[in-house]
């Protein structure tokens, strides 16, 4: 096996020493962080035979500005071993206009693995109380970062790592097909603006499971031209759960079908199971699941609303994104929303084929009964225990 090796040590004026292997060679260079990053990448990616690895040693903190990891790479099976820590810098003067939407980006980049116990840290609370000061964040140097994304990587496994603090999105994941992810802690405080844990759009045949993540927004956002996402043995809480959409935002034509959810958790979420799509929006969101979902002190459990709006951006009022063949079955739990059940579809076509099975929940509040609204939601119910659903239209 071929090894890359990246070693560092702070000295007096914060100067920092790299001791970059490559094939048993020592060769000592006295270079910033991203420039031996980028080197060590450029081996790698040039690499053929065996199993070309990089490794980020345990016990050592990266202080990185934003970089790009760029294929095509030679080598279709390429490692990348994080044991250190990488902290984004601290303050929002350290990023320039040219790097303001992401912090580490892979591109490009067929069979990689990204796996071991270390951290990425992008200390994102700088960018948190900016943004609460002016929820628009107008001025494109201030623009929050994603912290790990990946576009146009097939065969992409990442497994083993903490994320914390992400200015916004912990990991994104545009335009890939075949990724695993899984045995992840992704964790910031519950009142940070837009720290989606992973973002999806545009990708296929996605497993995410075995992993913790506890963020200000959705633990998973799947969004449009995505499809074959299964999420299994998700501990999702503090967030907003695990949301379809948004889709259809100005009018646009999005799509997700086959999305299947099994054995999660949800605690102290603002939402569980949820499905968004913007009024006005076009396409479908069909063929989704949620089987075997405990609640545990969630709000809106069960929610599908198709008249999405916010404050942030006017709907269009012409058609719906079409919903349909979406079943929930076996959830269990407690729900801090009376309305623990909410199917708000649109006035023209509505949701077709809703299927609710072996639901039941209690309240967190003792003495509340559970109710479900639906509003032209068509479907079957067999739920005759909390809450019950009479409400779904044949």
């Amino acid at each position: 096996m071929c090894v890359f090796c990246l070693i560092h040590y702070r000295r007096v004026f914060s100067t920092v020493y790299f001791f970059y292997i490559h094939a048993c060679t020592y060769v000592t260079s006295f270079v910033i962080t991203v420039k031996a990053f980028l080197r060590a990448w450029d081996d790698l990616c040039g690499a053929t035979g065996g199993r070309p690895t990089l490794v980020i040693p345990h016990g050592k903190e990266f202080l990185l500005s934003p970089l790009s990891f760029k294929g095509p790479c030679k080598s279709k099976n390429l490692w990348i071993q994080l044991q250190g820590t990488l902290v984004a810098p601290g303050s929002m003067n350290a990023w320039d206009d040219n790097n303001k939407e992401k912090w580490i980006q892979f591109m490009q980049v067929n069979g990689l693995t990204i796996y071991g116990g270390g951290q990425i840290d992008g200390q994102g609370k700088i960018w948190w109380d900016y943004c609460q000061e002016d929820k628009s964040c107008p001025r494109p140097s201030v623009t929050p970062q994603i912290a790990l994304s990946f576009h146009s990587c097939n065969n992409l496994r990442v497994s083993g790592l903490q994320h914390v603090n992400s200015q916004k999105n912990h990991i994104s994941i545009n335009g890939c097909n075949d990724v695993d992810i899984s045995h992840l802690k992704i964790t910031a405080p519950e009142e940070s603006p837009n720290t989606d844990g992973i973002d999806i759009s545009a990708s296929n045949h996605l497993q995410i499971h075995d992993s913790f993540i506890g963020t200000g927004d959705d633990c998973v956002a799947i969004n449009g031209f995505s499809s074959y996402i299964n999420i299994s043995r998700v501990l999702c809480g503090p967030g907003h759960g695990i949301s379809i959409g948004s889709l259809g935002k100005g009018g646009a034509y999005e799509t997700v079908e086959e999305v299947h959810v099994e054995d999660c958790t949800f605690k102290g979420t603002m939402n569980g199971a949820r499905i968004k799509t913007w009024k006005g929006g076009r396409g479908y969101a069909r063929k989704i699941s949620f089987e075997r979902i405990r609640m545990i002190n969630a709000g809106n459990p069960i929610i599908i609303d198709q008249t999405y709006v916010n404050r942030m951006a006017a709907a269009s009022t012409d058609g719906d994104v079409e919903i349909s063949d979406v079943s929930y079955k076996g959830v269990i739990g407690s729900s801090t929303d009376a309305r623990a059940v909410y199917f708000n579809c649109g006035d023209g076509a509505g949701c077709r084929n809703i299927v609710v099975e072996d639901v039941e929940m209690t309240s967190a509040v003792a003495g509340k009964q559970l109710f479900a609204v639906c509003n032209n939601a068509h479907g079957t119910s067999s739920a005759d225990r909390s809450p019950r659903v009479p409400c779904l239209l044949p």
